[in-house]
């Protein structure tokens, strides 16, 4: 596996981005991880490393690059926390839909990519991921703990692509009556699939966090990994 840097750019200006590459000749399949509210930070960069091992391109585009450029903390300070919160309330959620889909479409049309796109977010990146699967043309979709999917439901009708959801029935960010009303307006959505994970509290798969299992992380990655192979592959 390599890793390393690219630039992407918009008619509002160019970004960085983390890019993680499979051993051996390209093209590949890509996939584009959508950040948590800590930046490209050693968690996302590590599912980028994740899906390279996989056979895929993985991309982890600079989402805060409009407030700040290169945030890289962690979930380990209340100082660091302090500051996550400020960048995801200064947030432009149809600004950082429109810097995903650019990333697609460049990741598409690059050399080492086989044509074949997909994405992955977790807790923004969660919500990113539904309005990406709905906005874009992401050839499949996966949203871990989206924060504020129920504010978007009414695009569902533009789901085109498969969707794979995951759902932390504890999830601090995402209370029940929001989780029902997710549960209730996609479960039987022709493109959507979701799991539910009893017990578990919001990033409950993120590497080294306070609410990290083991166990159902490796469930739902196991079950993340068996989607991108049957829609990317």
């Amino acid at each position: 596996m390599a890793a390393d840097r690219m630039t992407l750019t918009t008619a509002d200006g160019a970004f960085s981005a983390y890019v993680a590459r499979p051993d051996g000749q390209g093209p590949w399949p890509a996939v584009v991880v959508i950040q948590e509210i800590f930046g490209v930070n050693a968690v996302m960069r590590g599912v980028c490393d994740r899906l390279a091992s996989q056979g895929y391109l993985a991309v982890c585009p600079d989402l805060f690059w409009r407030i700040e450029p290169g945030i890289d903390i962690t979930d380990h300070s209340e100082a660091e926390w302090k500051k996550a919160f400020a960048l995801y309330n200064a947030f432009d959620v149809d600004k950082g839909v429109e810097d995903i889909a650019a990333t697609i479409a460049q990741v598409r049309a690059s050399l080492e990519c086989d044509g074949k796109v997909g994405a992955v977010g977790y807790c923004l990146g969660g919500l990113l991921a539904f309005l990406t699967a709905a906005r874009t043309d992401s050839d499949a979709t996966v949203a871990y703990y989206g924060v504020g999917v129920e504010n978007h439901l009414g695009e569902a009708e533009k789901l085109a692509h498969p969707l794979m959801m995951h759902i932390a029935e504890e999830d601090g960010f995402v209370p029940k009556d929001a989780q029902a009303r997710i549960v209730g307006a996609l479960k039987n959505h022709r493109c959507v699939t979701i799991f539910s994970y009893p017990g578990r509290d919001h990033a409950f798969t993120r590497t080294g966090g306070q609410n990290f299992h083991a166990e159902d992380a490796a469930v739902a990655n196991g079950r993340t990994g068996e989607f991108f192979a049957k829609h990317l592959k």
